[in-house]
């Protein structure tokens, strides 16, 4: 028997965090931080296992969604152990120390939540444990009454990105993270366990996309550099939102393909912030995990440092194209600052190529046209859209098709549904039951506690 009580992040994307007791052993899939929540609201409901067993945290990728509240969880529970892949865990040292700084600026220090410092950071990352893919480790709880063998399986989504088998008895559960089943640039397609699962703890992201608009990364990027190509030839500068982690680096690495076989227009790239140092994280692991081009190195790409650029006009003499963090144009972030000049130039041009949630600047940006009037934050105030805005799809995550083929592969007999929004659960949860009638579907709601 297993209990299973999501803490955040279950009908939602944002603040993931999944606790299992399995046979007195506490175990915590993921401890993220919602991006548009302020203070306790951004963390997941740790009081609802505070007199619970907890002893460890099994984390499947460095995203602050998935990660951002580990040091709150280490500050309620310090005799915790961390596990990670070798890459996250590098990775969470750049993106963990990064998010200092933001929430600094975002939060407040009061009883009920106190902001982390760089030296705890330092302690929590010397704390973390690490396995490579499909090597096997043991769990064993204080209180618990069997042994539990964990292996982390490639989920391709960004680097050391993990789905998590667990096994313990007769019975196998696989966590698959964010998983996608698709090539990206840089990235390899997800390995699934060789091996069928009891019960499978399944994203749902793209639950409710129709996968027609979506379409393959190749064709895809010669749309993208079709059209960067108009913006060049009429003098602008194309700026494009991305997020540090993952999509920077494989929107860099196809950007730089393309001006490489000719299709796209020869321009100076700028980049910055903790983009690059990700990147070479990137570029040391490219032989340890499974890549595309294991001899291509994003550091090898000629890019100039956008921070060192104290005049935005500085940007359009001549063209170039900009990478700027955060993806979703987050107030505070340089995307935002860079937005709002760029929306001036009626030659230039935003591009957008990731997700992009409801209410933040970068949705209210690509719903909208040339000539458009619109707010990015209920306090600023109201500007004409000027430049172009374009919006490509470059996908990290599954397909809703290829969700269904997880479940087809892994052959599991109760699945929960999990990162997504109600809508995407529910297609997934009603295909899985019209092809697979034996499956147990189960769609997870916080603090709502499954017996599995």
């Amino acid at each position: 028997m297993i209990n299973f009580l999501p803490l955040g992040g279950a009908n939602e994307i944002g603040a993931n965090c999944y606790y299992l007791d399995i046979g007195g052993t506490g175990i915590i899939l993921d401890c993220g931080m919602h991006p548009q929540k302020l203070g306790l609201d951004s963390l997941p409901n740790f009081d609802i296992i505070a007199d619970k067993p907890v002893d460890f945290v099994l984390i499947s990728h460095a995203h602050l969604d998935h990660l951002g509240a580990l040091p709150y969880l280490v500050q309620r529970h310090p005799y915790v152990k961390i596990i990670t892949t070798p890459q996250t865990r590098a990775i969470a040292e750049l993106t963990l120390h990064n998010s200092v700084s933001i929430l600094k600026e975002n939060l407040k220090d009061t009883d009920e939540i106190k902001i982390f410092s760089h030296e705890e950071i330092d302690l929590l990352i010397q704390s973390i444990a690490y396995h490579n893919y499909k090597e096997e480790f043991e769990l064993e709880g204080y209180a618990g009454d069997c042994i539990i063998k964990a292996s982390f399986h490639d989920a391709g989504h960004i680097l050391g990105s993990a789905g998590i088998l667990l096994e313990f008895g007769d019975k196998k559960l696989f966590y698959t993270g964010d998983i996608n089943l698709s090539r990206q640039s840089l990235q390899d397609k997800a390995e699934l366990p060789e091996t069928k699962i009891d019960i499978l703890l399944l994203e749902s992201t793209y639950g409710s996309t129709d996968t027609g608009s979506i379409p393959l990364w190749s064709k895809e990027s010669k749309r993208f550099a079709a059209e960067a190509n108009k913006i060049f030839s009429n003098g602008g500068s194309i700026l494009i939102p991305v997020f540090s982690l993952g999509k920077h680096q494989e929107i860099l690495s196809t950007i730089w393909n393309l001006m490489e076989s000719g299709a796209l227009a020869q321009t100076d790239i700028y980049t910055g912030g903790i983009g690059p140092k990700i990147s070479r994280v990137y570029d040391y692991n490219r032989y340890a995990v499974n890549r595309t081009d294991k001899e291509f190195e994003l550091l090898n790409i000629p890019q100039k440092n956008l921070f060192d650029m104290t005049n935005y006009e500085d940007f359009f003499k001549p063209p170039c194209m900009v990478l700027a963090s955060s993806g979703m144009l987050l107030p505070g972030t340089v995307s935002f600052s860079l937005a709002k000049y760029w929306l001036k130039k009626s030659y230039s041009a935003i591009f957008t190529v990731g997700y992009m949630e409801e209410k933040t600047p970068g949705y209210i940006i690509v719903n909208s046209s040339q000539g458009d009037k619109i707010k990015l934050t209920d306090t600023s105030e109201s500007e004409t859209v000027k430049c172009k805005i374009k919006k490509f799809r470059f996908p990290s995550h599954a397909v809703r098709e290829q969700l269904i083929e997880v479940v087809k592969k892994l052959h599991p007999l109760e699945v929960v549904l999990v990162h997504g929004d109600p809508l995407s659960i529910n297609w997934v949860g009603e295909n899985i039951l019209r092809e697979y009638k034996h499956i147990k579907v189960f769609g997870a709601e916080p603090g709502n506690e499954l017996v599995l």
